[in-house]
């Protein structure tokens, strides 16, 4: 045995490498210590050498005829065993009546069955030696537990996992010692530290040869086998073997995180999603417990849906999206999660063709994951695969209903870039709405507020909506101050812009010009309050996009410093009246004594990145009648290299439709109205497209230069390294202080450009690092 390898890999299968011969008589003495010693090895001969069929499955003679044509393998076996019974009773009859003695057949059958305890007795002796070399002398047929066996087993767990796990397979497969190989099991699990437990264990659930060892890592075996005895005991009366038996606990037991977390993989296995997550409960808190909780629950919620109301009804928590470790049942899951999306679709959209697609990416979603069950954890794979069955049982049903559509003309390409995304385009934002709503709507004194995100996130088209979103008990006035261009005339020209809106919006006569230039803050008050009456029961919203101009005016002297304090008081003119403003930064980021009246009362609501679901509902339903379509695997690929950035969104879709149309009616090339994940890298691949995003990627950069020094040196270092890059190697790429180097960190962090992860800094948008890479 080498000093490099002290732990045994055992390999107790059968050493045979070819089928038995009927005409061996080896083959009949190999069969014999088979039946007597080695039963298992039959299991394992039938499996390596038969077609993989089993006869319990034919039922009537014909069956059973077919069987063995199709099985030369078990017909031979089959023939070899009942020449092998006939052979040994008949030469053990001779023997025993030669001795003297009288013959009984159903004494020989009984003498055959209390024989075995000699394979215990005659292994012992050999067995240390025999598992420090990997022995076939290894005891098959004895239940009691091997002296030496329990020890080994132990080294084996404790020094390499792994290793001891394949090692306790090969005894659940080729023994019948279950009893020590749960011993062992028990006392390692409960002295692994608990950031390692549910990694081991998970390991354990891999691919078990008998799931009962997870089930018994978390009940009592002890208490079961003694249940299991009382209950075999017929005659005892029933009362007294329930005396026996009431105080054993055979349940369950999630008193300690190893047992728990046992019980959780056990429970996948039976099929039982919501006690699983009562098990996963327990241990939230240690590494993968968040995970395994929220895909436990995940799983309930999903069974709970049987019919096309109820799928679409399902609400799945939110995903964890990092560090994960069952990266193939979240790739499933997410699926599932999809196919919601397009059943609520299916349910709810008044367009043929969106319900038509949105029930053939359903349906092709389902049919992948059961095309392919081995990507599944064995655990959960069952589960999962009946939730599928059953869900596209249900969408089959109403699949007649809704049919099939033809493209005979170019695509009108429905996406937007550049401009606000107005109507029934604009979508993915409800979350931002709500809250706009909750502070403008159901109050009676509304909020003023500040929308702040990197550049082309939306703020615009938030604002520009607002209004259509909210209700009819509001009023927005949106003004871009951007247009202001260099302010001549001070504060009346902005102020000028403000009450052009007000004017057109409620039909009132504009104040004159001249007023607005020679008294701009008294006569806009005067105006204003001409206006408060025609509020009737509406809120109104005075909307000021692009609000950093706001700040360059004051810099450049074109408006004075108390501008912002002169619209606070606006606010005070009446309780239905509040702003909203727009730009890149918070009001506390920006010059503190010119935005100081508007600190304690300005609401700073974050406009980020859209959520996976939104990307996928602008993509694949940009409006009622889009009849193009996009795989899965299409839509989180480019949710993967925008992040939910909408402005790249949008331009992906863009430049997918106009593709189409240049292939099918310009090139007359057939092809299926499916976007896949090829036709993703084809349009990224194409330097065309970063051309024309350059007004997102120039922006983004450009404002890096903006702010704290460094941020630019920064994204450089980044670039190439997708998975991240750690502040040590940052810090001596750089050679920046540590002042500078968190300031402009910091910059970036806030602005969306740059996030932590678990290896460190890295660009949070995958298209700006790759054009990054190229141009910056």
């Amino acid at each position: 045995m080498s000093n490099d390898n002290p732990i045994p890999r055992l390999d107790l299968a059968p050493k045979l490498k070819r089928p038995l011969s009927l005409w061996n008589p080896l083959d009949y003495l190999r069969l014999l210590y088979w039946v007597f010693y080695f039963p298992q090895a039959l299991r394992w001969y039938v499996e390596t050498f038969g077609g993989g069929e089993n006869l319990r499955d034919a039922k009537t003679w014909q069956e059973q005829i077919d069987f063995f044509k199709r099985n030369q393998i078990q017909l031979k076996l089959t023939l070899q065993s009942i020449f092998l019974l006939v052979e040994t009773l008949v030469i053990f009859k001779l023997v025993v009546t030669g001795l003297g003695f009288s013959f009984n057949w159903f004494g020989v059958a009984g003498g055959v069955a209390i024989l075995r305890p000699d394979n215990w007795f005659l292994s012992t002796p050999v067995n240390w030696f025999a598992l420090q070399n990997e022995s076939w002398l290894f005891p098959r047929i004895s239940v009691l537990p091997l002296p030496f066996l329990e020890k080994t087993l132990k080294k084996s767990l404790h020094f390499n996992w792994e290793e001891g796990l394949h090692n306790s397979n090969e005894l659940l497969k080729y023994s019948l010692q279950f009893i020590p190989v749960i011993q062992c099991l028990n006392e390692e699990i409960s002295q692994i530290p608990e950031d390692q437990l549910i990694y081991r264990i998970s390991q354990i659930a891999i691919e078990p040869w008998d799931w009962d060892i997870l089930k018994f890592c978390s009940s009592s075996l002890k208490d079961t086998l003694q249940k299991i005895f009382w209950d075999e005991l017929f005659i005892i009366p029933k009362s007294w073997r329930y005396k026996v038996t009431r105080n054993l606990n055979t349940n369950l037991r999630f008193d300690f995180p190893h047992r728990s977390i046992a019980a959780g993989f056990w429970l996948f296995y039976c099929h039982q999603p919501d006690r699983a997550t009562e098990a996963f409960a327990v241990v939230r808190n240690i590494l993968y417990g968040e995970e395994m909780y929220i895909l436990a629950e995940t799983l309930h919620r999903f069974t709970q849906a049987e019919t096309p109301e109820q799928i679409a009804q399902t609400q799945p928590l939110d995903f964890p999206r990092e560090n994960l470790l069952r990266p193939n049942t979240w790739q499933a899951l997410s699926a599932l999660r999809r196919v919601i999306e397009d059943t609520q679709l299916v349910q709810k959209s008044p367009s043929r063709t969106s319900r038509s697609l949105a029930l053939n990416r359903a349906q092709g979603e389902l049919k992948q994951i059961l095309d392919t069950p081995e990507n599944l954890p064995e655990a959960e794979r069952e589960l999962i695969l009946d939730i599928t069955r059953s869900w596209l049982d249900a969408l089959l049903k109403i699949a007649g209903k809704i049919g099939e559509i033809e493209i005979t003309q170019p695509v009108t390409n429905p996406y937007t870039i550049g401009d606000p995304v107005e109507g029934e385009k604009f979508i993915g934002r409800e979350d931002i709405m709500r809250e706009l709503e909750s502070y403008w709507v159901h109050t009676t004194h509304p909020q003023s507020v500040v929308l702040y995100g990197h550049r082309r996130m939306g703020k615009t088209s938030i604002l520009r909506n607002a209004a259509t979103c909210c209700g009819a008990n509001l009023q927005v006035i949106y003004v871009n101050l951007q247009g202001l261009g260099n302010v001549s005339q001070g504060t009346g020209e902005v102020l000028m812009s403000i009450t052009d809106e007000l004017a057109e919006t409620f039909h009132l006569q504009r104040p004159a010009d001249n007023d607005l230039l020679n008294l701009p803050q008294r006569t806009f008050e005067r105006y204003l309050k001409t206006i408060i009456p025609h509020l009737d029961r509406q809120n109104l919203i005075i909307a000021l996009d692009e609000f950093e101009t706001v700040e360059k005016l004051i810099e450049q002297g074109q408006i004075p410093p108390d501008f912002m304090g002169f619209l606070r008081g606006m606010v005070q003119l009446s309780p239905k009246i509040a702003f909203a403003f727009a730009g890149l930064h918070t009001l506390q980021e920006m010059t503190a004594d010119y935005f100081q009246p508007f600190y304690a009362s300005v609401i700073p609501l974050h406009v980020s990145f859209l959520k996976p679901a939104a990307t996928r509902q602008i993509l694949a339903n940009p409006n009622l009648d889009f009849p193009l379509d996009y795989t899965g695997e299409a839509i989180d690929r480019i949710h993967d290299l925008t992040f939910g950035q909408p402005y790249l969104v949008q331009l992906i879709g863009f430049s997918l439709v106009r593709r189409y149309n240049a292939l099918v009616f310009e090139e007359n090339r057939k092809r299926d109205p499916r976007f896949t994940l090829e036709d993703v890298e084809t349009i990224i691949e194409n330097p065309e497209f970063f051309q024309q995003g350059r007004y997102y990627f120039d922006g983004v950069w450009d404002q890096a230069k903006k702010g704290a020094p460094g941020q630019r040196e920064i994204l450089q270092q980044l670039a190439p390294h997708q998975e991240g890059l750690p502040r040590e190697t940052l810090e001596n790429a750089l050679q920046f202080d540590v002042e500078m180097l968190d300031n402009a960190l910091e910059d970036l962090k806030r602005h969306d450009v740059v996030k932590d992860s678990e290896n460190g800094y890295k660009i949070i948008v995958e298209l700006f690092r790759i054009w990054v890479i190229k141009n910056g």
